[in-house]
């Protein structure tokens, strides 16, 4: 979430006329207000161009009324700029369901193309398989004195039957412009899919709230250097929507993914970027939960309990370590906008995913966008806590991430409610016995946050241990209930991200490291299990 707007700030003053009244949203769930826009503007839409054509005449004879809408001369530029002029650009990658064998290459065009298509090989000059591609496009309605009308256009495919352990390369394309052209030899990106059986080591990277800024810039740099298998990000990806309440009256700027997914492609091009859903990401114009356009620029592993309504829960295994992403716009009491749009069936595959995956794996890493327990500007979500704390606990997780706090927070093992175990800098900790660590990787890029007044920042280096923290948790009526703490460990103000390396083998540990932007380190913990 934007620190400009706080949480229990009156901020409708602020906001632009988007076509219904802020309070009236506030109201409203985001079903009820995607469909009351909807129709507003396409009716606003029909009007307005039934009255272009009847001024030029064209209607002439003709009752005005509701009229299909007109291609916007995007929609059209096909049939007057050769696929030689159009620019792919903001490569993204995914796994699929199984990263062994799958990956999804997704890219995006400035203007609608003919017959898109990916070149993948062995090598950069053997481009030799060609798989077709998706087109999906994404309309933005103009806003009068707001925004121009705005579509984008973007790729995907899906890469099946992959080979383990094996390094691909592979060239995006479409009519008019061939990937595997020594022209474009040097836009040749590369991928390599999980290995067979688990690796003795491998290393992934993960953070939220991220932006286009050049703090996430330089963020993304630094994580490519670590090599990363894949990245996960938390949530609030590009904060085109940048009030982030999930309603209709949001300022909302759909180029700023343009922007976003030129940004990323430097690291996104070879590593699985893997998202999940924050309050930033509920865009309402495009579906009633706010998840279109999501679907519209992100093929993700589609595993989850409905890949369709909600793109942001999935799971997937690599090496020896079961990750589980969660949509928490569906159990924040804070934003409470898309709450319960699941009617339970989130939670419910979340329990049965978590059993099944402690039965296979060493490790359980969950990741999400509302905190969990946090001290600082948003702090701790007591909707998350109420619905999947007891899952966590029942199936022993490992890790928990987090984004929302634009902050690093670190907490001790914590065994219902309290601290179960201290973890210091350094130490060890096993969750079969201590509780689970929670961290709080929110400093992706986008503005930073604080933390509560005279609490200062205690990370590697400068520890700066404390008894307590005096914060609160969100409760059920969206009330701020006070709560003393005596779990956080490490606090760090400033951009950085997570870096994890997991390790296999007779004794498996996850060597678990927070560094800072100028690639310090920060924090440095180790999970173990049964020691």
């Amino acid at each position: 979430m934007d620190p400009t707007m706080d949480p229990g700030m009156d901020s409708d003053a602020h906001l632009p006329d988007f076509g219904i009244p802020p309070r009236l949203a506030r109201r409203m769930s985001m079903a009820e207000q995607h469909e009351y826009l909807r129709t507003k503007l396409t009716r606003r839409r029909a009007l307005v161009t039934a009255g272009a054509l009847a001024g030029g005449g064209l209607l002439a004879g003709c009752a005005s009324g509701t009229t299909s809408d007109a291609k916007s001369p995007s929609a059209t530029a096909t049939g007057l700029v050769h696929g030689s002029a159009i620019t792919p650009f903001g490569r993204h990658l995914a796994f699929g369901a199984d990263p062994k064998t799958q990956m999804r290459i997704s890219w995006q065009v400035p203007l609608a193309v003919k017959k898109p298509y990916i070149r993948v090989g062995p090598a950069p000059w053997d481009l030799s398989r060609k798989i077709d591609a998706e087109l999906r496009d994404l309309h933005t309605p103009g806003l009068t004195g707001v925004r121009l009308a705005l579509d984008q256009y973007y790729l995907h495919a899906a890469l099946d039957g992959l080979r383990p352990g094996t390094t691909y390369y592979y060239g995006v394309g479409h009519e008019g412009l061939d990937p595997a052209s020594k022209e474009r030899r040097s836009k040749v990106g590369s991928f390599r899919t999980a290995p067979a059986t688990a690796p003795a080591k491998f290393v992934f990277t993960a953070f939220g709230d991220q932006g286009v800024t050049p703090d996430a810039l330089a963020n993304d740099k630094l994580i490519l250097g670590r090599h990363p298998a894949f990245h996960l990000h938390a949530g609030d990806i590009c904060y085109a929507d940048v009030t982030g309440h999930g309603e209709k009256s949001d300022s909302y700027d759909p180029g700023a993914w343009d922007l976003f997914l030129k940004q990323t492609e430097s690291v996104a091009k070879s590593v699985p970027w893997m998202v999940t859903t924050g309050n930033h990401d509920m865009e309402a114009w495009y579906s009633p939960n706010g998840y279109g356009g999501q679907s519209a620029r992100w093929t993700l592993p589609g595993n989850g309990f409905d890949a369709r309504n909600a793109p942001g829960a999935y799971s997937f295994t690599y090496g020896n370590v079961g990750i589980v992403a969660l949509d928490a716009n569906d159990v924040s009491y804070e934003i409470p906008a898309n709450k319960g749009y699941t009617a339970g069936r989130q939670t419910a595959w979340l329990d049965k995913r978590l059993g099944e995956l402690r039965r296979s794996v060493d490790f359980v890493v969950v990741f999400f966008h509302h905190c969990t327990y946090s001290t600082s500007s948003h702090a701790s979500d007591g909707g998350v806590r109420d619905a999947w704390l007891t899952l966590f606990t029942k199936h022993q997780v490992d890790l928990v991430i987090n984004g929302h706090n634009h902050v690093y927070e670190r907490t001790d093992a914590i065994k219902g409610g309290k601290v179960g175990r201290p973890v210091p800098v350094g130490a060890s900790t096993d969750p079969t016995r201590d509780g689970i660590v929670y961290v709080t990787a929110g400093g992706a890029g986008r503005s930073l946050y604080s933390f509560p007044v005279g609490v200062k920042d205690s990370y590697e280096g400068k520890v700066a241990d404390r008894e307590s923290v005096d914060t609160f948790q969100w409760t059920k009526s969206q009330d701020q209930q006070a709560e003393t703490v005596e779990w956080s460990r490490v606090r760090y103000t400033g951009y950085s991200f997570l870096s994890v390396e997991a390790e296999s083998g007779a004794a498996p540990r996850l060597k678990v490291s927070a560094l800072a932007q100028s690639g310090k380190r920060i924090d440095y913990f180790e999970v173990r299990r049964g020691v």
